[in-house]
Formats: structure tokens, C-alpha cells, sequence
């Protein structure tokens, strides 16, 4: 039988498509010799055409082919991509594969296919969409129906399988991004992506799932276009689901709104996709905790994507400057990557001038760090050591570019001088520069002399602050001195992408209060003392270090041993005692970062070897709050008050994700609530401003009724909200149910009504009958049922870090437990659980028709060898013997399902018609042999699906469908000079039309 996601998500996907102005192309139409390059995919028509279309030649196929033998070459490299990945930018030997330029979409050709194979050897496997740009393929979509039991989770761990496996290189060289979804909205209470529609850049390892919120929708729809009918038509023909047509669960899966079928709106419109593919994606050299070099491929998070081209209407409107307000851990330095890019050409096609940037910072360390990231990305960076060399570079215009390769200029903001300015250029050389100032909340007082110094140097310089923090409130802020808000992306967002975490802030306890006081009267009766030399005094700092080191045990036993601490301390004083009393605890290693203590290459060891988890604990007072980004950095001891933005960008520094965790927790000394709450009812009277009146109450979208008292009016009150007589309707509905209780009772009404069906009826409840019917509610009862599913495995997460308990429901197989196993029966529990699942896989799960007695034969020998022992009790050689009776039958399971397979085939995978064969070719005895009764019903197929795609309602009226195929049936008969009696045809006749209509209510 077809799968509902072919039905209700990826059939509308394909025809979505349609609508974007994609052709979607039949891999099996032999007519158009469609062709292809096994070991990458590319399709040699199309790409053909499309290279001589944009680079205006006249190559030959055998030109073609050894362009792409060439590519070959450069995706055999072990870079993720990186080489194809430069040639898509540029050209191969000067031909250019696509035209980024292409606004009309005529020159790219724009094809999607599917069930594409992606084949090495023996292995391989199918996306469900694959997106072809010029004939190659560059994206691809996998799908699942609405609430699967597993939700994604499955999806991106089979894919970082195939992705880390080295014979598909080719094919994640070539493929630029994918997209994941099971058709249901976010659910961001999500720390794993179960339900939604995600991207996600190739990796050899664990991919990042993304979601993607559109903020230009209008400007897309504007460019999408009808339905053709006849392209709608071929595919649904082409994939072997016409009976589908005018169903009203199929109208509601078209629906633009879907979320698959907006992403593929926001990712694959065909400007937006180019615009992805040029400026969108960018490669990442990194090193890991063993110093080996890797390589990490990117693709821009959505509100960077919008955050550019909010900077380009803003050039285009003549606004030269303004505010970037994105929250820490959005990316910023790779938003200014990706700016570089893009500006480049920007200014280059649209003003004439050469670009030059300037990433502006107000620390050392900060200009260090943001060189290596720029660096790690690809770019060419040159760093201010001085004044002087600063007053060189900004009075050469084209010396930043001579190499060719975009050039990005670190300085530091003290580097700017009353010198430092721009003079008219020698020869004919138009400059644009573009200043990024970088933490734009600190030391950019327009009282100053630093501020009035970078202003003065090029006064038509673009000024774009980057801030997570902007200053706000009395006094300068930062609207005041760099201009209005270019594009926003608040902190809760951040949260509910998955970008960062939520904080939780652990009091000291009573205890330990108790004690620090103790031991402050016990120093302050000693004499008169400073507060910041009690604080920093050996009494105090044991404590305080006794309770941390007692506290961060407990987390890594929570947690995991793999977690880093920060002790962000009141001063340096404290920070050198904390590190001395720290030598007591031979348990974890520590370092110190102050500003005078070692050498600066001492300070940039220690953090690397932090973020490598060499080093356990970091002693701080005020370095490392900002900008310092480690994910394992998970507990944040903080011993000093810190005031208004500052405070935000130190508390931060914990919310980076990190192995699925929920939070990142701060243990509070400096009892910082009165200033967390006065800081942030700052920032929320910012949002309100900025937000005006698009804040909506939805608290009152849906009303229960009340007073309740008895069982058919709990059902009726119940199900009234619901539209169950549309199953995808319905499903859109119970997809936004989070309330498990609520779906236990929605379950249980439904059951109520099967139970209640001819009560319903002799009682009279006419309203409720004429809305509902038994049939549906079976169909509804069984989403409400992966609905509760779905939650149980977000709960499973919720309560699991480990993820052990979402694997044990992914396999969806007993929950094993051994007890006094020795280590090798480890493996051979193992080994033996693999071979259930497999053997379970492939009777259940790949049968092609459970009705063939074969079929049920494996299925009842399957079920005696579960019932011969209780198999959590088994002992090792039991395992072994069992092992041996799963691996025969699933032998004898591969073989049918192979033949099943091979004879779809003949009937272009048409499951239906290979089924009906079967029938036929057993029915004592057969009306002719094999090929003749294939030759019948491929005329049979033929005709009854053009009827069909004529007349979507003929399915409606059961006996009118199956008389309608009996002509057709005699005819294709006859044809053959096949000769069959009565009883013959209206065997054939009900085995075809069963097929049919329980195809049409399975995939609805």
C-alpha cells in the first residue's frame, strides 16, 4: 500500500513546486531518454542545455561528460564539498554552472524528481524529493506524515549515518543543504527537533536542524503561480497515486500554508535559492579536541538571511547606517561573514564602487578572536597592530583587495585617530567602506574621542552595530548614535530555534549563607576591612570554593563528567585566591585569566584548551564575559554584582547548546535578582516599543463547554471544535495539542463513539451523526493515537539526557534488561537485539502485500519465536539459537520481498497492480501466463488511471467504479485474445477495485 506521506505531504510538496516554477520530471519516462551520471546524480540534459544557455557555447554531450568527470575529481576530495562547492561559486575551466544572476528564472533550469537513487554498489538509498538545479542535484527532501511515532529524530540520525559513510561522498559533496519534515508546526518547547519542517547543511557527523520562521512572505507569494492541472496530473500518474485526486484530505495537503510546503516556499523560490546557494553557505575550518583539523559546512540561519536583506533595502532607500539587534549566540561574526560576501557585489553592481570592511572591536582579545573566526571561514584578514599602520591602510583605497580575495580589516577602535582619515584617491578608484562595529553597547560614548575619531575617518563609510545588548534608557543609547534598528532577533526567539538556552539561577542555600555569614562576623569583629579585601580574604574564598567544587560534582553527576565551570569573581584578588584554594581539589583542573597574569599567549592556550575540555574550571573577574563562546561551559559560578547590558552578556555565556541539554544554570552569590529584573524590565519596555501592537491574546481561540455531565455529551462537546470529516484537517488541529490529558480524553471520546455508534443513532443526536461518522472516527482515533505518542517521546526527552529512552521507543521493541551479564554477552545481547530488529524490519515493515499466505506464514513463525521464551530471560546460548531461527526467516522474508519488489517494478512500482498480478497468476487456473497478463494489465492500468484523472469523483460511487472496469478489463482481454468466463472477470474486476479504493482510504 502507498504510505500516507506520499498522499499527504510529498505528492503536494511535488506539485507545490509546480507552483515556483519547477518542472517536475519522471525518472521513468523512457520517451525523454532521461539519462544520468551514476556516481553524482547529474542529469545530462539538463545540464547540457543550462551550461550552454548561460555561458552562450555549443559543448557536446562528451563535453558535458568530462566536465563532470572533472567534478568527480574534486568531489572525491575529503572536504565536505568544499572544492565542488568553489567551482558552483566560480567556474570550471571558464564555464560557469550557474547563473547567479538568473532574476527571471529562465536561464537555471529548475527540476524536481523523486525517489531518485542514490546508489554505490549494493548500497544506496532514495530521498524522497530531490531538488535539480542545471541538472544537478544540489538539495534534497526527506518527509514523514503528520505525527509519526518517531518525529524526525529518526530521519537526521539515518541521514548522519549515510552522510558519514564514505561511499556516498560524491553525494554529500554535491548536496548544498536537505530538508526534513513531518508536516506539523514547531513545537518550541523542543530542545531535539521531533515535529516541524527543518534544514540543515551536509555534514559527515551530527547535523544541526534548523527552523525557518519567513518574515517576507508577501514578496514570495507574489511571484507563485496556479496549479497547471496537467502537470498535477502527471504526477500523480507518474507516482502511482491518481486515485487520490478530489479527496478532500489531498485539497487540504496542497494548501500553500502547509508547513512543508512553506519552507519549500522560503528555501526554494527560485531567487531565494540562488541567493542561498552564492551567499548563504560557507565552509568553517575548525580543530578539535585531539588538534586534528576539520571541516565544518554552514548555511545561514534565517534571521541572518533576513538581517542582509534588511541591510540591502536599507542601502537602497539611501540609510547608511543603523543597529543589527540580535541576541548573543545568534551568530553575529557570521552574519558579517556572509555581509562581506554579499556587500561585495552589492556595491559592486548596484553603485560601481570596490568594497572594503572593517570589523571594529574595543579589546585585544576580541580582535584576536574575531581574526581567527573570519580566518576559519575563508577569509583573507589583516590586523591593526598600530595608528600608524591604520592611518596607511585607510589612505589606500585598493590595497585591502590587490590579492583579489575580499579582504576583512580587524582593528581595534583605539587605533583610530585624528589622522586616521580618508583622502581622495590617486587613481580612478570609487571605495565603499563598510564598518562593522562589533558589541556596539560598550565604549562607543559619543563624548569621547574614540567614537568622534572612527566617525571623522570616512564620514560616507556604512555603519552597521552589531549588539545583543543595545544600551537603552537614560543617558546615550545605542539608537542615538548609530541609527535606528536595521532587523531584530530577540533572546526568546533564540530560545525557541534551538540558538540558545533558557538560564535557570541557583540560590545559595540556607545552609551555606548561614556558614558565609559565620565566617564574615568572625573576620569583620578582627578589625575594619574593606569589602572588596573581605571578599577576597582566605576564610571567605574556602568557603565559597568549598561549596563550588561540592556543587559542580553534582552537576557533572547530573549532567555529564564533560561540562565546564566559569567562577566569575568580585575582584582580581579573589580571582588569585579562588585559584589558589582551588589547588586543594586534585579532582579538576583550573585555570586563571586576568588581564596581567601570563602572557597574552598564556590567556589564548588556556581558552582553547578550555573548549576542549582540558581544562575543567576557568577563575575570571573580567575577561572572558563577552564574547567568549565555549558550549561545554555550563555552570556559571558568579561572586560579583555586574550591572544592566553587562550583566546579560555575562549571564549568556552559559546558553550556548550543548549534547540536548535543557539549560544553563548560574549559581547566584551576589544575589543578582533585583538587577536581573530591573535590567530586564528595561529591555522589555524596548520590545514594546519596538513592537507596538502586534503583541495578540490566544488565550480565547478555543472555548470548552461547560457542565458536563454525562458520556454522550462529553463526546459531543468534545468533538465539536474538531473537523473530523477531513483527517488532515483534523490532524492540523490535534498537531497544536500539547496537553496530554486533553488527548486522553479526546481519545476516549472517540472510543466512546465507536462504543456508542447505535446509541448515537436510536437516541437521535442528528447533529452530531450528520457530522461525524463512524469510519472517520476510526481514522481520527488513530491520529489522536501517534498524536499521544509523539508527546510520550517528548516527555521521554524531557526526562532523559541521555537519550536512551527515545532510542527505546524509536525501535519500538521490548525494553531489555540484563542482569549479571559479564561483558561479552554484552555484545552478544547486542548482536541479538540487531538481529530481532532486523528480522522484524524486514517481515513487517518491507512486505509489499501482508495478504500473501507466504507473507503470513513469516509473520505466524515470527510470532511462535516470540512466544517460545520469555526472551528477556534468555540465556546466551538461547540467544544464539534464536538467532539462528531470525536469520532463516528473515532470509525467506528478503526473498519474497525481493520478488514482490522486481514484479512492482514491471508495473513502474505500482503496488497495486502487482498485488492484483499475484492474484491472478494464483487463482487456480490462471487466464494466461505472466507476460500476458502483465501486458493486460498495464493496458488495464493505463486506461483506468486516465479514467480516473478525468473523473476524480468516480471513486465516490464504489459499484459505479467497479462496473466502469469491467469493459475496460474485456477489452485489454480480448486484445491479447485471452479468452475469460464471468467469474474470472469479476475476480479480476474485485481484486483490481479493491485495490483502488483501499489505496484511496489508506493514503487518506
Amino acid at each position: 500500500m502507498g504510505r500516507p506521506e506520499d498522499s499527504r505531504v510529498k505528492i503536494p510538496a511535488l506539485v507545490h513546486f509546480t507552483r515556483l516554477g519547477y518542472t517536475y520530471m519522471s525518472i521513468k519516462d523512457k520517451e525523454r531518454n532521461i539519462d544520468y551520471d551514476g556516481d553524482t546524480n547529474i542529469f545530462y540534459s539538463q545540464f547540457l542545455s543550462a551550461i550552454n544557455r548561460i555561458n552562450q557555447t555549443e559543448l557536446t554531450l562528451a563535453d558535458a561528460k568530462k566536465i563532470i568527470g572533472e567534478l568527480k575529481i574534486k568531489l572525491d576530495n575529503d572536504d565536505l564539498g568544499k572544492s565542488f562547492f568553489q567551482i558552483l561559486q566560480s567556474d570550471i575551466n571558464g564555464i560557469k554552472l550557474i547563473d547567479f544572476n538568473d532574476i527571471s528564472g529562465t536561464q537555471n533550469d529548475y527540476t524536481v524528481v523523486t525517489e531518485l537513487p542514490y546508489e554505490n554498489g549494493d548500497d544506496n538509498f532514495r530521498p524522497d524529493i530531490v531538488v535539480l538545479v542545471n541538472g544537478m542535484p544540489l538539495s534534497f527532501i526527506e518527509v514523514k506524515r503528520h505525527n509519526n511515532r518517531e518525529g524526525i529524530l529518526t530521519e537526521r540520525s539515518r541521514m548522519e549515518r549515510r552522510f558519514g559513510n564514505k561511499i556516498y561522498r560524491r553525494f554529500v559533496g554535491m548536496t548544498q543543504f536537505t530538508v526534513f519534515s513531518n508536516n506539523n508546526e514547531y513545537d518550541d518547547s523542543d530542545i531535539e527537533p521531533i515535529q516541524g519542517a527543518f534544514y540543515a547543511s551536509s555534514s559527515y557527523k551530527r547535523m544541526f536542524f534548523s527552523k525557518f520562521r519567513e518574515q517576507r512572505a508577501e514578496e514570495l507569494g507574489a511571484k507563485m503561480q496556479a496549479i497547471n492541472p496537467e502537470e498535477e496530473a502527471f504526477i500523480l500518474s507518474d507516482t502511482n497515486l491518481i486515485s487520490i485526486k478530489g479527496t478532500p484530505e489531498y485539497a487540504s495537503s496542497l494548501s500553500e500554508n502547509s508547513p512543508t510546503n512553506r519552507i519549500i516556499t522560503s528555501l526554494y523560490t527560485k531567487e531565494r535559492l540562488l541567493f542561498l546557494l552564492k551567499y548563504g553557505i560557507c565552509y568553517k575550518t575548525t580543530t578539535n579536541k585531539d588538534g586534528i583539523t576539520e571541516i565544518e559546512k554552514h548555511i545561514m540561519r534565517y534571521p541572518q538571511l533576513f538581517a542582509t536583506l534588511a541591510i540591502r533595502d536599507k542601502l537602497r532607500e539611501g540609510v547608511r547606517k543603523g543597529v543589527i539587534w540580535h541576541t548573543q549566540g545568534s551568530g553575529k561574526t557570521a552574519l558579517a561573514y556572509s555581509n562581506v560576501r554579499f556587500l561585495t557585489d552589492y556595491f559592486s553592481k548596484e553603485e560601481g564602487k570596490i568594497a572594503k570592511f572593517y570589523f571594529i572591536v574595543d579589546r585585544l582579545d576580541l580582535a584576536e578572536q574575531a581574526k581567527n573566526e573570519f580566518e576559519a571561514r575563508g577569509l583573507k584578514v589583516k590586523l591593526i597592530k598600530d595608528k600608524e599602520e591604520f592611518i596607511a591602510d585607510i589612505t589606500n583605497p585598493g590595497e585591502s583587495n590587490t590579492s583579489g580575495k575580499v579582504t576583512m580589516t580587524v582593528i581595534n577602535i583605539q587605533k583610530f585617530s585624528k589622522d586616521s582619515v580618508t583622502k581622495p584617491s590617486d587613481y580612478n578608484v570609487d571605495v565603499q567602506r563598510v564598518y562593522f562595529l562589533d558589541e556596539a553597547h560598550r565604549s562607543y560614548n559619543p563624548t569621547g574621542s574614540f567614537l568622534a575619531n572612527l566617525m571623522a575617518s570616512d564620514r560616507d563609510a556604512v555603519q552597521i552595530a552589531l549588539t545583543g545588548t543595545p544600551l537603552i534608557g537614560d543617558g546615550y543609547n545605542t539608537k542615538d548614535v548609530f541609527g535606528n534598528y536595521i532587523h531584530k532577533y530577540y533572546y526568546n526567539q533564540s530560545i525557541a530555534d534551538g540558538y540558545t538556552l533558557k538560564l535557570i539561577r541557583e540560590e545559595i542555600e540556607t545552609t551555606y549563607k548561614n556558614q558565609m555569614n559565620d565566617t564574615l562576623n568572625q573576620i569583620v569583629r578582627q578589625g575594619s576591612i574593606a569589602k572588596k579585601n573581605l571578599y577576597a580574604h582566605p576564610k571567605f574564598v574556602e568557603k565559597m570554593v568549598d561549596y563550588i567544587i561540592h556543587d559542580f560534582g553534582e552537576g557533572r553527576t547530573a549532567l555529564d563528567s564533560t561540562i565546564g565551570a566559569m567562577i566569575v569573581c568580585d575582584s582580581s584578588e579573589q580571582a588569585r585566591e579562588v585559584d589558589r584554594q582551588l589547588n586543594r581539589f586534585s579532582d579538576y583542573t583550573h585555570a586563571l585569566v586576568l588581564h596581567d597574569e601570563g602572557t597574552k599567549q598564556d590567556r589564548k592556550n588556556d581558552q582553547e584548551e578550555f573548549k576542549k575540555g582540558n581544562i575543567d574550571i576557568l577563575v575570571v573577574y573580567n575577561m572572558l564575559l563577552t564574547g567568549f563562546d565555549a558550549p561545554r561551559l555550563k555552570k556559571q559560578y558568579l561572586a560579583r554584582m555586574i550591572k544592566a547590558h553587562n550583566l546579560l552578556q555575562t549571564l549568556t555565556r552559559v546558553n550556548r547548546p550543548y549534547k540536548g541539554y535543557h539549560y544553563g544554570y548560574v549559581v547566584d552569590f551576589a544575589n543578582i535578582k533585583d538587577e536581573f529584573d530591573k535590567t530586564n524590565k528595561a529591555y522589555f519596555d524596548e520590545l514594546q516599543s519596538e513592537l507596538g501592537d502586534e503583541v495578540q491574546n490566544y488565550s480565547n481561540i478555543f472555548k470548552s463547554k461547560e457542565d458536563i455531565e454525562k458520556d454522550l455529551n462529553v463526546v459531543k462537546n468534545q468533538l465539536f471544535l474538531y473537523d473530523t470529516s477531513n483527517v488532515v484537517s483534523f490532524i492540523n488541529q490535534i498537531s497544536e495539542i500539547d496537553d496530554k490529558k486533553q488527548l486522553l480524553d479526546l481519545r476516549q471520546a472517540l472510543e466512546n463513539y465507536k462504543a456508542m455508534y447505535n446509541l448515537i443513532r436510536l437516541y437521535g443526536y442528528e447533529d452530531l451523526y450528520e457530522h461525524f461518522n463512524v469510519e472517520n472516527a476510526i481514522k481520527c482515533l488513530n491520529e489522536v493515537n501517534n498524536r499521544i505518542s509523539i508527546i510520550n517521546l517528548k516527555n521521554s526527552i524531557d526526562s532523559s539526557e541521555d537519550m536512551s529512552q527515545v532510542l527505546n521507543m524509536a525501535l519500538d521493541q521490548i525494553d531489555f534488561q540484563f542482569r549479571k551479564i559479564k561483558e561479552e554477552e554484552l555484545i552478544i545481547a547486542d548482536a541479538f537485539r540487531d538481529s530481532l530488529e532486523k528480522t522484524r524490519r524486514e517481515i513487517v515493515d518491507r512486505c509489499l502485500d501482508p495478504k500473501d499466505p507466504e507473507y503470513i506464514a513469516l509473520l505466524d513463525e515470527l510470532k511462535r519465536v516470540f512466544k517460545k521464551k520469555n526472551i528477556e530471560e534468555l540465556t546466551t546460548d538461547e540467544m544464539k539459537q534464536m538467532m539462528g531461527e531470525l536469520d532463516t526467516l528473515k532470509k525467506k522474508a528478503e526473498k519474497r520481498n525481493l520478488a514482490d519488489r522486481m514484479l512492482a517494478a514491471k508495473y513502474s512500482g505500482d503496488v497495486k497492480y502487482m498485488r492484483t498480478h499475484k492474484r491472478i497468476m494464483g487463482s487456480p487456473p490462471p487466464i494466461a501466463d505472466a507476460i500476458t497478463v502483465h501486458r493486460i494489465l498495464m493496458s488495464v492500468k493505463s486506461k483506468a488511471d486516465d479514467q480516473i484523472a478525468h473523473n476524480e469523483n468516480i471513486l465516490d460511487n464504489e459499484d459505479y467504479f467497479i462496473k466502469s472496469l469491467q469493459p475496460i478489463i474485456l477489452r485489454a482481454c480480448m486484445g491479447e485474445n485471452v479468452r475469460i468466463d464471468k467469474p474470472q472477470l469479476m475476480f479480476i474486476d474485485n481484486c483490481l477495485s479493491k485495490e483502488y479504493i483501499l489505496e484511496r482510504d489508506w493514503v487518506s
